[in-house]
């Protein structure tokens, strides 16, 4: 196995400010859509669907813990409501999408989550499959940040199956 390049931190992301002054940190929805997949299409043809599924949670798992220390880690302490309250707020506020808990059993740690109008896939064609295999690893790191336990998150509704929304159920291991 050769070396490592790199590992993630917040560093890599660069400073944005400086690097694109007047472009500044907005992008085309369209292009963030084209890398994830293209990425996605070269990941499942070298590595088989199973496997660029389970890439595609664990590094939205990772994603989702380095998001949480960057904008949520000041409302650990809050009540789950509160905390939930912020991370509806900052999704909404970085155009990540639009946060609604259907149900909440915290002391068994079962949620029902969806997410409108999300990076990921709103508008995406009818493919009959649920996509958004980054964005339940991205839940279930922010989740074990927020209570330090171990979550799975599973998508269980997706616009590209032709709901309207992804609905994830999220479960403590």
């Amino acid at each position: 196995m050769s070396e490592r390049v790199y590992e993630f931190s917040w560093d890599i992301i660069g400073d944005l400010q400086e690097g694109r002054p007047n472009m500044g940190d907005k992008v085309n929805l369209i292009l963030y859509r084209l890398m994830q997949y293209t990425f996605r299409d070269v990941a499942e043809q070298r590595l088989g669907t199973e496997e660029c599924n389970k890439l595609f949670y664990d590094a939205g798992k990772l994603a989702g813990m380095y998001f949480f220390e960057q904008y949520l880690k000041e409302f650990k302490e809050l009540p789950l409501a509160g905390f939930v309250a912020e991370l509806q707020r900052v999704l909404k506020e970085l155009g990540v999408g639009i946060l609604r808990v259907e149900k909440a059993d915290a002391d068994n740690g079962a949620f029902v989550l969806t997410v409108s109008e999300d990076l990921d896939c709103s508008g995406l064609p009818d493919l009959g499959i649920e996509v958004c295999n980054y964005d339940e690893g991205f839940i279930a790191g922010i989740f074990y940040k927020y209570t330090g336990a171990e979550f799975n998150a599973k998508e269980v509704d997706c616009w590209c199956s032709g709901d309207r929304t992804c609905r994830f159920e999220v479960n403590k291991v």
